[in-house]
Protein backbone atom coordinates (compact mmCIF):
# COMPACT_ATOMS: atom_id res chain seq x y z
CA UNK A 1 0.00 0.00 0.00
CA UNK A 2 1.26 3.48 -0.83
CA UNK A 3 0.53 6.53 0.89
CA UNK A 4 0.72 9.18 -1.58
CA UNK A 5 -1.96 10.71 -0.98
CA UNK A 6 -1.88 10.50 2.82
CA UNK A 7 -0.02 11.75 5.98
CA UNK A 8 -0.63 9.56 8.76
CA UNK A 9 -0.79 12.22 12.19
CA UNK A 10 -1.84 11.99 15.43
CA UNK A 11 -3.84 9.22 14.79
CA UNK A 12 -5.64 10.69 11.90
CA UNK A 13 -5.37 10.24 8.61
CA UNK A 14 -4.96 13.68 6.37
CA UNK A 15 -5.29 14.14 3.00
CA UNK A 16 -3.01 15.13 1.54
CA UNK A 17 -2.38 17.67 -2.31
CA UNK A 18 0.37 16.66 -4.94
CA UNK A 19 1.98 19.68 -3.94
CA UNK A 20 2.06 18.88 0.08
CA UNK A 21 3.52 15.25 -0.57
CA UNK A 22 5.61 17.28 -2.99
CA UNK A 23 6.94 19.44 0.08
CA UNK A 24 7.63 16.58 2.48
CA UNK A 25 9.51 14.68 -0.10
CA UNK A 26 11.81 17.76 -0.46
CA UNK A 27 12.03 18.99 2.88
CA UNK A 28 13.36 15.13 4.03
CA UNK A 29 15.92 15.47 1.40
CA UNK A 30 16.88 18.72 2.06
CA UNK A 31 18.15 17.48 5.31
CA UNK A 32 20.08 14.88 3.62
CA UNK A 33 21.43 17.41 1.00
CA UNK A 34 22.75 19.49 3.97
CA UNK A 35 24.41 16.34 5.98
CA UNK A 36 25.55 14.41 3.48
CA UNK A 37 27.18 17.71 1.41
CA UNK A 38 30.75 17.09 0.45
CA UNK A 39 31.22 20.55 2.52
CA UNK A 40 30.88 18.46 5.88
CA UNK A 41 33.37 15.70 4.90
CA UNK A 42 31.55 13.11 6.15
CA UNK A 43 30.54 13.81 9.42
CA UNK A 44 33.57 11.82 11.51
CA UNK A 45 33.05 12.14 15.22
CA UNK A 46 34.86 15.11 17.05
CA UNK A 47 35.31 16.35 13.36
CA UNK A 48 34.39 20.35 12.30
CA UNK A 49 32.12 18.48 9.59
CA UNK A 50 30.33 16.97 12.28
CA UNK A 51 30.07 20.23 14.70
CA UNK A 52 28.40 21.66 11.82
CA UNK A 53 25.99 18.88 11.54
CA UNK A 54 25.08 18.87 15.16
CA UNK A 55 24.85 22.78 14.67
CA UNK A 56 22.42 22.25 11.84
CA UNK A 57 20.25 19.25 14.06
CA UNK A 58 19.91 21.67 17.20
CA UNK A 59 18.57 24.62 14.82
CA UNK A 60 16.18 21.65 13.12
CA UNK A 61 14.98 20.58 16.61
CA UNK A 62 14.27 24.22 18.06
CA UNK A 63 12.55 24.97 15.06
CA UNK A 64 10.22 22.14 15.44
CA UNK A 65 9.12 23.17 19.01
CA UNK A 66 11.19 21.03 20.64
CA UNK A 67 13.19 22.01 24.10
CA UNK A 68 16.73 22.17 24.74
CA UNK A 69 17.69 18.77 26.87
CA UNK A 70 20.92 18.54 26.66
CA UNK A 71 24.06 19.95 28.82
CA UNK A 72 23.96 23.56 30.98
CA UNK A 73 20.60 24.36 29.10
CA UNK A 74 21.56 23.51 25.48
CA UNK A 75 20.88 20.79 22.56
CA UNK A 76 24.50 19.34 23.15
CA UNK A 77 25.55 16.52 25.61
CA UNK A 78 29.43 17.11 25.22
CA UNK A 79 30.73 13.14 25.15
CA UNK A 80 34.81 13.06 25.56
CA UNK A 81 36.75 10.47 23.50
CA UNK A 82 40.17 9.36 23.03
CA UNK A 83 40.87 9.07 19.62
CA UNK A 84 43.48 6.46 18.51
CA UNK A 85 44.97 5.95 14.79
CA UNK A 86 47.80 3.06 13.73
CA UNK A 87 50.96 4.20 12.66
CA UNK A 88 51.45 1.33 10.08
CA UNK A 89 54.96 1.78 9.25
CA UNK A 90 56.11 1.33 12.29
CA UNK A 91 53.58 -1.57 13.35
CA UNK A 92 53.97 -4.86 11.92
CA UNK A 93 52.27 -8.81 12.16
CA UNK A 94 53.72 -12.18 12.14
CA UNK A 95 52.85 -15.51 12.35
CA UNK A 96 55.67 -17.48 14.52
CA UNK A 97 56.43 -21.35 14.25
CA UNK A 98 59.71 -23.69 14.76
CA UNK A 99 61.51 -20.79 15.36
CA UNK A 100 60.54 -19.10 11.76
CA UNK A 101 58.77 -15.84 11.32
CA UNK A 102 56.22 -15.27 8.79
CA UNK A 103 55.16 -11.47 7.76
CA UNK A 104 51.53 -10.85 7.48
CA UNK A 105 51.07 -7.82 5.27
CA UNK A 106 48.14 -5.27 7.31
CA UNK A 107 45.29 -4.50 4.93
CA UNK A 108 45.64 -7.93 2.81
CA UNK A 109 46.07 -10.36 5.03
CA UNK A 110 44.95 -8.59 8.13
CA UNK A 111 44.32 -5.28 10.07
CA UNK A 112 44.88 -4.22 13.56
CA UNK A 113 42.00 -3.27 15.91
CA UNK A 114 42.09 0.22 17.27
CA UNK A 115 39.06 0.47 18.94
CA UNK A 116 41.33 -0.78 22.13
CA UNK A 117 44.63 0.44 23.65
CA UNK A 118 46.94 -2.23 22.39
CA UNK A 119 49.75 -3.55 23.81
CA UNK A 120 53.13 -2.20 22.21
CA UNK A 121 54.68 -5.58 21.98
CA UNK A 122 52.92 -8.74 22.22
CA UNK A 123 54.29 -12.27 21.62
CA UNK A 124 51.98 -14.88 22.33
CA UNK A 125 50.60 -18.36 21.11
CA UNK A 126 47.49 -19.41 19.30
CA UNK A 127 44.58 -21.41 20.12
CA UNK A 128 41.64 -22.29 17.34
CA UNK A 129 38.11 -21.66 19.81
CA UNK A 130 35.83 -22.34 17.20
CA UNK A 131 33.31 -19.31 17.15
CA UNK A 132 34.78 -18.26 20.59
CA UNK A 133 31.28 -18.20 22.13
CA UNK A 134 30.48 -18.89 25.48
CA UNK A 135 26.29 -19.14 25.81
CA UNK A 136 25.22 -20.38 29.06
CA UNK A 137 21.57 -20.15 28.20
CA UNK A 138 21.57 -22.86 25.59
CA UNK A 139 25.04 -24.47 27.17
CA UNK A 140 27.47 -23.78 24.31
CA UNK A 141 30.80 -23.06 25.61
CA UNK A 142 33.90 -22.70 23.12
CA UNK A 143 36.08 -21.97 25.32
CA UNK A 144 35.79 -24.93 28.00
CA UNK A 145 38.62 -27.10 28.93
CA UNK A 146 41.08 -24.71 26.31
CA UNK A 147 43.92 -23.12 27.69
CA UNK A 148 44.19 -19.63 27.14
CA UNK A 149 46.06 -18.36 29.96
CA UNK A 150 48.59 -15.75 28.34
CA UNK A 151 47.53 -16.96 24.91
CA UNK A 152 45.80 -15.48 22.00
CA UNK A 153 42.24 -16.72 20.96
CA UNK A 154 41.40 -17.48 17.14
CA UNK A 155 37.95 -17.88 16.19
CA UNK A 156 35.24 -17.20 13.54
CA UNK A 157 32.12 -14.91 13.44
CA UNK A 158 29.20 -16.03 13.97
CA UNK A 159 27.77 -19.01 15.65
CA UNK A 160 25.96 -22.74 15.15
CA UNK A 161 22.24 -22.85 14.27
CA UNK A 162 21.00 -24.02 17.82
CA UNK A 163 21.73 -20.55 18.82
CA UNK A 164 18.58 -18.14 18.41
CA UNK A 165 19.56 -14.96 16.43
CA UNK A 166 19.07 -11.97 19.10
CA UNK A 167 20.72 -14.14 21.56
CA UNK A 168 23.65 -15.43 19.37
CA UNK A 169 24.19 -11.28 18.39
CA UNK A 170 24.80 -10.37 21.88
CA UNK A 171 26.94 -12.80 23.00
CA UNK A 172 29.09 -11.36 19.75
CA UNK A 173 29.74 -8.19 20.66
CA UNK A 174 32.85 -6.86 21.64
CA UNK A 175 32.32 -6.84 25.26
CA UNK A 176 30.66 -9.75 26.00
CA UNK A 177 33.31 -11.82 24.16
CA UNK A 178 36.45 -10.19 25.72
CA UNK A 179 34.43 -10.50 29.11
CA UNK A 180 34.52 -14.61 28.22
CA UNK A 181 37.71 -14.74 26.91
CA UNK A 182 39.68 -12.57 29.47
CA UNK A 183 37.67 -14.80 32.12
CA UNK A 184 39.47 -17.81 30.58
CA UNK A 185 43.24 -16.01 30.69
CA UNK A 186 43.45 -14.79 26.98
CA UNK A 187 45.24 -11.98 26.33
CA UNK A 188 43.75 -10.91 22.64
CA UNK A 189 41.70 -12.05 19.58
CA UNK A 190 42.26 -12.94 16.14
CA UNK A 191 38.73 -12.93 14.45
CA UNK A 192 38.19 -14.62 10.99
CA UNK A 193 35.55 -13.01 9.32
CA UNK A 194 32.34 -15.32 8.03
CA UNK A 195 32.01 -14.64 4.48
CA UNK A 196 28.18 -15.61 4.74
CA UNK A 197 27.65 -12.56 7.45
CA UNK A 198 30.51 -10.04 5.32
CA UNK A 199 28.47 -7.09 4.62
CA UNK A 200 31.61 -5.15 3.16
CA UNK A 201 34.06 -6.77 0.59
CA UNK A 202 37.84 -7.26 2.02
CA UNK A 203 39.05 -5.03 -0.45
CA UNK A 204 37.03 -1.95 0.76
CA UNK A 205 36.46 -2.84 4.28
CA UNK A 206 40.52 -2.86 4.90
CA UNK A 207 40.74 0.64 3.86
CA UNK A 208 39.37 2.00 7.18
CA UNK A 209 41.89 0.47 9.51
CA UNK A 210 43.74 3.76 8.55
CA UNK A 211 40.60 5.97 9.95
CA UNK A 212 41.01 6.35 13.24
CA UNK A 213 39.28 4.66 16.08
CA UNK A 214 37.67 5.70 19.72
CA UNK A 215 36.91 4.53 22.55
CA UNK A 216 34.57 6.43 25.40
CA UNK A 217 37.14 8.03 27.86
CA UNK A 218 35.73 7.33 31.26
CA UNK A 219 37.19 4.22 32.67
CA UNK A 220 33.82 2.30 33.88
CA UNK A 221 32.53 2.35 30.16
CA UNK A 222 35.76 0.78 29.31
CA UNK A 223 34.70 -2.95 27.95
CA UNK A 224 37.98 -3.83 26.62
CA UNK A 225 40.52 -3.34 29.58
CA UNK A 226 43.22 -6.06 29.67
CA UNK A 227 43.00 -7.06 25.87
CA UNK A 228 46.21 -6.54 24.19
CA UNK A 229 45.44 -7.21 20.92
CA UNK A 230 42.63 -7.43 18.91
CA UNK A 231 43.20 -8.56 15.00
CA UNK A 232 40.86 -9.09 12.23
CA UNK A 233 41.75 -11.75 9.19
CA UNK A 234 41.13 -11.92 5.86
CA UNK A 235 39.01 -15.13 5.33
CA UNK A 236 40.88 -15.61 2.10
CA UNK A 237 44.19 -15.42 3.75
CA UNK A 238 43.56 -16.86 7.26
CA UNK A 239 44.75 -20.52 6.03
CA UNK A 240 48.33 -19.92 6.99
CA UNK A 241 47.21 -19.55 10.60
CA UNK A 242 46.43 -23.25 10.92
CA UNK A 243 49.40 -25.11 8.99
CA UNK A 244 50.94 -27.57 10.56
CA UNK A 245 48.04 -28.09 12.86
CA UNK A 246 46.48 -30.69 11.07
CA UNK A 247 43.47 -29.25 10.30
CA UNK A 248 42.79 -27.99 6.97
CA UNK A 249 41.42 -24.86 7.10
CA UNK A 250 39.05 -25.28 3.75
CA UNK A 251 36.86 -27.39 5.72
CA UNK A 252 36.76 -25.22 8.58
CA UNK A 253 35.43 -22.44 6.61
CA UNK A 254 32.79 -24.32 4.95
CA UNK A 255 31.68 -25.64 8.64
CA UNK A 256 31.54 -21.99 9.33
CA UNK A 257 30.09 -20.86 6.50
CA UNK A 258 27.49 -22.88 7.29
CA UNK A 259 26.97 -22.38 10.65
CA UNK A 260 27.93 -25.98 12.08
CA UNK A 261 29.78 -26.91 15.10
CA UNK A 262 33.67 -26.34 14.99
CA UNK A 263 36.12 -28.77 16.44
CA UNK A 264 39.08 -26.85 19.12
CA UNK A 265 42.67 -27.21 19.05
CA UNK A 266 45.82 -25.21 19.53
CA UNK A 267 47.60 -24.00 16.85
CA UNK A 268 51.29 -24.59 15.86
CA UNK A 269 51.63 -20.83 15.36
CA UNK A 270 51.76 -18.34 17.56
CA UNK A 271 51.35 -14.07 16.56
CA UNK A 272 54.24 -12.19 17.10
CA UNK A 273 53.30 -7.77 17.21
CA UNK A 274 54.23 -4.55 17.32
CA UNK A 275 51.65 -1.98 17.39
CA UNK A 276 52.63 1.88 16.98
CA UNK A 277 50.07 4.06 17.18
CA UNK A 278 48.96 8.42 18.20
CA UNK A 279 46.02 9.08 20.00
CA UNK A 280 44.69 12.29 21.05
CA UNK A 281 41.48 13.63 23.17
CA UNK A 282 38.41 14.18 21.05
CA UNK A 283 35.00 16.01 22.14
CA UNK A 284 32.14 14.77 20.17
CA UNK A 285 28.46 15.83 20.40
CA UNK A 286 24.62 14.17 21.41
CA UNK A 287 22.07 16.52 20.57
CA UNK A 288 19.11 15.98 22.80
CA UNK A 289 15.31 18.04 22.39
CA UNK A 290 12.58 17.09 24.37
CA UNK A 291 8.59 17.40 23.41
CA UNK A 292 6.88 17.52 26.79
CA UNK A 293 3.96 15.10 27.68
CA UNK A 294 0.40 16.35 29.03
CA UNK A 295 -0.59 13.85 31.12
CA UNK A 296 0.15 14.46 34.73
CA UNK A 297 2.02 11.48 35.45
CA UNK A 298 3.15 10.18 32.51
CA UNK A 299 4.67 13.28 31.49
CA UNK A 300 7.38 12.29 33.45
CA UNK A 301 8.25 9.08 31.56
CA UNK A 302 9.98 9.40 28.13
CA UNK A 303 10.13 7.71 24.93
CA UNK A 304 13.64 8.14 23.49
CA UNK A 305 13.71 8.53 19.32
CA UNK A 306 17.06 7.82 18.43
CA UNK A 307 19.38 8.17 15.28
CA UNK A 308 23.14 8.60 14.58
CA UNK A 309 24.56 12.01 12.72
CA UNK A 310 27.89 10.77 13.07
CA UNK A 311 29.74 9.12 9.76
CA UNK A 312 33.30 7.81 8.77
CA UNK A 313 34.95 11.64 7.33
CA UNK A 314 37.11 11.18 4.78
CA UNK A 315 39.30 8.22 3.62
CA UNK A 316 41.09 6.17 1.42
CA UNK A 317 40.15 6.86 -2.31
CA UNK A 318 37.91 4.64 -3.77
CA UNK A 319 37.56 5.46 -7.60
CA UNK A 320 38.99 8.61 -7.01
CA UNK A 321 36.83 9.64 -3.92
CA UNK A 322 38.10 10.10 -0.32
CA UNK A 323 34.40 11.96 1.11
CA UNK A 324 32.27 9.52 2.67
CA UNK A 325 29.06 11.35 2.28
CA UNK A 326 26.60 8.80 4.42
CA UNK A 327 23.59 9.81 2.31
CA UNK A 328 21.49 6.73 4.28
CA UNK A 329 23.66 5.91 6.61
CA UNK A 330 22.98 8.01 8.54
CA UNK A 331 21.83 11.28 7.39
CA UNK A 332 18.50 9.65 6.15
CA UNK A 333 17.55 8.65 9.30
CA UNK A 334 18.51 11.96 11.41
CA UNK A 335 16.15 13.62 8.27
CA UNK A 336 13.45 11.60 9.36
CA UNK A 337 14.04 12.36 13.06
CA UNK A 338 13.86 15.67 12.53
CA UNK A 339 10.61 15.67 10.07
CA UNK A 340 8.71 13.49 13.17
CA UNK A 341 9.23 16.09 15.49
CA UNK A 342 8.23 19.04 12.97
CA UNK A 343 5.71 16.97 12.35
CA UNK A 344 4.56 16.28 15.94
CA UNK A 345 4.59 19.80 15.97
CA UNK A 346 2.84 20.64 13.42
CA UNK A 347 0.01 18.61 13.99
CA UNK A 348 -0.42 19.41 17.67
CA UNK A 349 -0.51 16.86 18.80
CA UNK A 350 -0.73 16.01 22.52
CA UNK A 351 1.55 13.20 23.74
CA UNK A 352 0.52 11.77 27.11
CA UNK A 353 4.54 11.07 27.88
CA UNK A 354 7.26 13.41 26.88
CA UNK A 355 9.37 12.22 23.91
CA UNK A 356 13.22 12.87 24.20
CA UNK A 357 14.83 13.02 20.10
CA UNK A 358 18.48 12.18 20.48
CA UNK A 359 20.81 12.41 17.28
CA UNK A 360 23.50 10.79 18.45
CA UNK A 361 27.36 10.75 17.69
CA UNK A 362 29.96 7.76 17.11
CA UNK A 363 27.81 5.29 16.16
CA UNK A 364 30.56 4.03 13.50
CA UNK A 365 33.00 3.81 16.38
CA UNK A 366 31.14 1.02 18.27
CA UNK A 367 27.85 2.35 19.34
CA UNK A 368 29.81 4.78 21.19
CA UNK A 369 27.48 8.15 21.59
CA UNK A 370 24.46 6.56 22.59
CA UNK A 371 26.14 3.93 25.23
CA UNK A 372 27.24 7.44 26.70
CA UNK A 373 23.67 8.67 26.81
CA UNK A 374 22.24 5.76 28.13
CA UNK A 375 24.60 5.64 31.04
CA UNK A 376 24.89 8.99 31.29
CA UNK A 377 21.19 10.18 30.31
CA UNK A 378 20.25 14.37 30.85
CA UNK A 379 16.96 13.20 31.99
CA UNK A 380 16.62 10.46 34.59
CA UNK A 381 18.03 7.07 33.66
CA UNK A 382 14.57 5.44 35.51
CA UNK A 383 12.19 7.35 33.80
CA UNK A 384 13.35 6.39 29.90
CA UNK A 385 10.53 3.84 29.16
CA UNK A 386 11.22 3.02 25.58
CA UNK A 387 13.77 3.13 22.64
CA UNK A 388 12.90 3.87 18.75
CA UNK A 389 15.58 3.91 16.68
CA UNK A 390 16.06 4.47 13.32
CA UNK A 391 19.51 3.50 11.32
CA UNK A 392 19.92 3.09 8.01
CA UNK A 393 15.97 2.54 6.81
CA UNK A 394 16.88 2.38 3.00
CA UNK A 395 13.79 3.67 1.02
CA UNK A 396 14.88 2.24 -2.04
CA UNK A 397 11.50 0.38 -3.31
CA UNK A 398 7.57 1.57 -2.14
CA UNK A 399 6.51 0.75 1.18
CA UNK A 400 5.16 -2.39 2.03
CA UNK A 401 5.91 -3.52 4.88
CA UNK A 402 8.44 -2.97 7.87
CA UNK A 403 11.70 -4.92 9.15
CA UNK A 404 11.46 -4.81 12.85
CA UNK A 405 14.63 -4.98 15.12
CA UNK A 406 13.57 -6.58 18.37
CA UNK A 407 9.62 -7.44 17.28
CA UNK A 408 9.19 -10.35 19.76
CA UNK A 409 11.16 -9.13 22.74
CA UNK A 410 8.39 -6.62 23.83
CA UNK A 411 5.46 -5.65 23.85
CA UNK A 412 6.30 -2.84 21.58
CA UNK A 413 6.16 -5.33 18.93
CA UNK A 414 2.66 -5.82 19.79
CA UNK A 415 1.57 -2.19 19.45
CA UNK A 416 3.62 -2.03 15.93
CA UNK A 417 1.79 -4.89 14.80
CA UNK A 418 -1.68 -3.44 16.12
CA UNK A 419 -1.36 0.09 14.15
CA UNK A 420 0.75 -1.59 10.98
CA UNK A 421 -2.08 -3.67 10.16
CA UNK A 422 -5.20 -1.23 9.20
CA UNK A 423 -2.87 0.12 7.17
CA UNK A 424 -1.59 -2.63 4.97
CA UNK A 425 1.88 -2.30 6.25
CA UNK A 426 3.26 -6.37 6.66
CA UNK A 427 5.71 -6.51 10.18
CA UNK A 428 8.32 -9.06 9.79
CA UNK A 429 11.00 -9.80 11.87
CA UNK A 430 14.64 -9.81 10.85
CA UNK A 431 14.94 -12.12 7.88
CA UNK A 432 18.74 -11.77 7.93
CA UNK A 433 19.58 -12.82 11.76
CA UNK A 434 23.24 -14.09 10.78
CA UNK A 435 23.88 -9.88 10.16
CA UNK A 436 23.59 -9.36 14.24
CA UNK A 437 21.66 -6.39 13.30
CA UNK A 438 20.07 -5.78 16.56
CA UNK A 439 23.30 -5.40 18.23
CA UNK A 440 24.74 -3.00 15.57
CA UNK A 441 22.87 -0.49 16.25
CA UNK A 442 22.23 2.13 18.78
CA UNK A 443 19.57 0.62 20.11
CA UNK A 444 21.28 -1.93 21.33
CA UNK A 445 22.68 0.61 24.52
CA UNK A 446 19.49 1.27 25.46
CA UNK A 447 18.97 -2.51 25.72
CA UNK A 448 21.73 -3.17 27.99
CA UNK A 449 20.24 -0.70 30.54
CA UNK A 450 16.88 -2.58 30.53
CA UNK A 451 14.95 -0.21 27.91
CA UNK A 452 12.50 -1.95 25.45
CA UNK A 453 13.86 -1.09 22.04
CA UNK A 454 12.82 -1.25 18.49
CA UNK A 455 14.39 -0.68 14.89
CA UNK A 456 12.62 -0.03 11.98
CA UNK A 457 13.55 -0.34 8.26
CA UNK A 458 11.77 -0.29 5.02
CA UNK A 459 11.09 -4.33 4.62
CA UNK A 460 11.45 -6.71 2.04
CA UNK A 461 11.23 -10.48 1.93
CA UNK A 462 14.10 -12.58 1.60
CA UNK A 463 15.53 -13.39 -1.75
CA UNK A 464 13.10 -11.19 -3.28
CA UNK A 465 13.88 -8.65 -5.89
CA UNK A 466 13.53 -5.75 -2.83
CA UNK A 467 16.56 -7.90 -0.80
CA UNK A 468 18.61 -8.10 -4.31
CA UNK A 469 18.24 -4.22 -3.96
CA UNK A 470 19.41 -3.97 -0.22
CA UNK A 471 21.87 -6.56 -0.92
CA UNK A 472 23.68 -4.96 -3.81
CA UNK A 473 23.36 -1.42 -2.09
CA UNK A 474 25.71 -2.91 0.92
CA UNK A 475 27.91 -4.46 -1.61
CA UNK A 476 28.44 -1.07 -3.67
CA UNK A 477 27.47 1.76 -1.10
CA UNK A 478 27.36 0.88 2.22
CA UNK A 479 30.02 2.56 3.98
CA UNK A 480 31.56 4.02 1.02
CA UNK A 481 32.14 7.40 -0.80
CA UNK A 482 29.19 6.23 -3.19
CA UNK A 483 26.62 6.88 -0.12
CA UNK A 484 25.95 9.74 -1.78
CA UNK A 485 23.41 12.31 -2.88
CA UNK A 486 23.85 10.53 -6.37
CA UNK A 487 22.15 7.36 -5.39
CA UNK A 488 18.60 5.82 -6.15
CA UNK A 489 16.31 7.13 -3.87
CA UNK A 490 12.37 6.75 -3.66
CA UNK A 491 11.16 9.69 -1.67
CA UNK A 492 7.52 8.59 -1.62
CA UNK A 493 8.62 5.75 0.52
CA UNK A 494 10.69 7.87 2.92
CA UNK A 495 7.61 10.25 3.34
CA UNK A 496 5.24 7.00 3.70
CA UNK A 497 7.50 5.83 6.80
CA UNK A 498 8.34 8.68 8.17
CA UNK A 499 4.36 9.10 8.44
CA UNK A 500 4.20 5.46 9.76
CA UNK A 501 6.82 6.38 12.64
CA UNK A 502 4.98 9.26 13.54
CA UNK A 503 2.59 6.84 14.30
CA UNK A 504 4.47 4.27 16.36
CA UNK A 505 5.54 7.24 18.67
CA UNK A 506 2.24 8.22 19.32
CA UNK A 507 1.03 4.86 19.95
CA UNK A 508 4.09 4.03 22.20
CA UNK A 509 3.45 7.67 24.42
CA UNK A 510 -0.09 7.02 24.53
CA UNK A 511 -0.68 3.92 25.70
CA UNK A 512 -1.66 3.74 29.40
CA UNK A 513 1.29 1.19 30.45
CA UNK A 514 5.08 1.36 30.49
CA UNK A 515 6.43 -1.02 27.82
CA UNK A 516 7.70 -4.29 29.23
CA UNK A 517 9.70 -7.37 27.94
CA UNK A 518 7.80 -10.28 26.94
CA UNK A 519 8.72 -13.09 29.74
CA UNK A 520 10.56 -15.49 26.88
CA UNK A 521 12.49 -12.49 25.86
CA UNK A 522 16.74 -12.96 27.16
CA UNK A 523 17.15 -9.44 27.22
CA UNK A 524 14.94 -9.02 29.87
CA UNK A 525 17.67 -9.72 32.54
CA UNK A 526 18.96 -6.38 31.76
CA UNK A 527 15.63 -4.80 33.09
CA UNK A 528 16.35 -6.57 36.73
Amino acid sequence: MRFGAWLVIGGLCVAMTAHSADEAQQRWWAHIQYLADDSLEGRQTGSEGHRKAAEYVAKQFAKAGLRPAGDAGGYVQSVPFISRRIVEERSHLSLERGGQLEALTLGEDATINMRISPAANVRAPLVFVGYGLTVPEVGHDDLAGMDLKGKVAVFFSGGPQNIPGPLLAHYQTAGERWSALKRAGAIGALTIQNPRGQDIPWDRSKLARLAPAMSIADAALDETAGQQIAVTVNPERAGKLFEGSGHAYADLLAAATNHRPLERFVLANSVVAEVAFESSKVTSQNIVGSRPGTDPRLKAEYVVISAHVDHLGIGEPVNGDRINNGAMDNASGIATLIEIAAALDAAKVKLKRSVLFVAVTAEEKGLLGSRYFANKPTVPAQAIVADLNIDMFQPHFPLKSLIVQGLDESDLGDDLRKLAGPLGIGVLADPEPERNSFTRSDQYSFIRRGIPSLSLKVGFVKDSSEHEIIKKWRKERYHAPSDDLQQPVDLQAAVDFNAVYVKVVEAIANRDTRPRWKETSFFRRFAQ
